[in-house]
C-alpha cells in the first residue's frame, strides 16, 4: 500500500509564509511545519517562489494533493482584490491561476480570517454548531469569518465597520489595547461596544474570538455583557493552515465530475 498523502495548507503573513501538511481524518498537522521569512518585496512572484519552497519541502507527502493558500486579503474566485501587509501588486493579481501554473497542483486561495474560520467550525470551537456563527480574530487588526449553517459567506470585513466615528480595529483590536496601554478591563469596554455593533447587525447564535489573545480569553469575555454566547478559539495559529487545507479538498470535490 502506497504511503498517505496530505493536502497542504500555507499561510502568507506579513512576516512569515508557514506550510505544512494537514491530516484531515485528526484535524491537525501531519508533520511539523515549515517557516520561510516573507521576502522584503512581497509581490505575487516573489511570494509564489517561497510558497513553492514550502512545497518542495513536502513534495512526497503531499502528492497528488491539492494546497490551499491563504493571504491577507479579500480574495473572490480566485482574484485578490485588496492587500494588507502584503504587496500593493496583489491588487487585481488572478493569484489561483498564477499559484495553480507555479505548483503544478490544484490551488485555493482564500482570506485567511475565513481559513482560520473553517477549521474551527470543522474541527474546533465551532464544530457542529449551526446557525449563523461568527469568528473574529483580534490581532493586529480585526479579522472575520461568518458561517451560516457551517457554510461560509466569504471576505466579510467586519474590523472595517465604523464604530463612534472609527474604524472599529483601530479601536477594538488587540494592537490597540498594547499601543495604548489598555486595561483588560478597558479594552473589554470598547470589545462590549463593538460586539453588541456587530450582534444587532447580525444575530449570530455564537462567536468565537481567534487570535493569539484568545489564550488570555478569561481576561477579557467575561467582563462581556452580550446576548449571544462567545468563547475563544481552540485551535491557535494552526487553524489558517488547516482550514486553508480542507477548504481546498472541498473546492477539489466540488469540481470533480459527478
Amino acid at each position: 500500500m502506497a504511503d498517505k498523502t496530505f493536502p497542504l495548507g500555507i499561510d502568507v503573513g506579513g512576516s512569515g509564509i508557514k506550510g505544512a501538511p494537514v491530516d484531515l481524518d485528526q484535524g491537525e498537522f501531519a508533520t511539523e511545519r515549515q517557516r520561510i521569512e516573507t521576502p522584503g518585496e512581497s509581490t505575487p512572484s516573489n511570494v509564489a517562489d517561497v510558497i513553492a519552497q514550502v512545497l518542495g519541502a513536502f513534495e512526497s507527502q503531499t502528492a497528488g494533493q491539492p494546497i490551499g493558500i491563504t493571504v491577507p486579503a479579500v480574495v473572490t474566485h480566485g482574484v485578490v482584490r485588496s492587500a494588507a501587509n502584503i504587496d500593493k501588486s496583489w491588487i487585481d493579481t488572478d493569484a489561483e491561476s498564477l499559484l495553480r501554473e507555479k505548483l503544478g497542483r490544484a490551488v485555493t486561495v482564500l482570506n485567511d480570517a475565513d481559513a482560520a474560520g473553517v477549521a474551527e467550525m470543522q474541527f474546533g470551537a465551532g464544530r457542529g454548531i449551526k446557525g449563523t456563527v461568527l469568528m473574529a480574530t483580534l490581532g493586529t487588526g480585526i479579522g472575520s469569518a461568518l458561517f451560516v449553517d457551517g457554510i461560509l459567506v466569504p471576505n466579510t470585513e467586519l474590523g472595517h465597520l465604523e464604530l463612534d466615528g472609527h474604524d472599529a480595529e483601530t479601536r477594538a483590536a488587540n494592537s490597540a489595547r498594547e499601543n495604548e496601554d489598555l486595561s483588560w478591563g478597558k479594552w473589554a469596554k470598547r470589545l462590549q461596544r463593538y460586539f453588541s455593533h456587530v450582534e444587532n447587525l447580525l444575530w449570530p447564535d455564537l462567536i468565537i474570538i481567534g487570535g493569539g489573545v484568545s489564550k488570555k480569553a478569561q481576561k477579557y469575555l467575561p467582563k462581556l455583557d452580550l446576548r449571544t454566547q462567545i468563547i475563544p478559539a481552540v485551535l491557535q495559529n494552526d487553524a489558517g493552515i488547516i482550514g486553508a487545507a480542507w477548504q481546498a479538498v472541498h473546492d477539489a470535490e466540488l469540481k470533480q465530475p459527478s
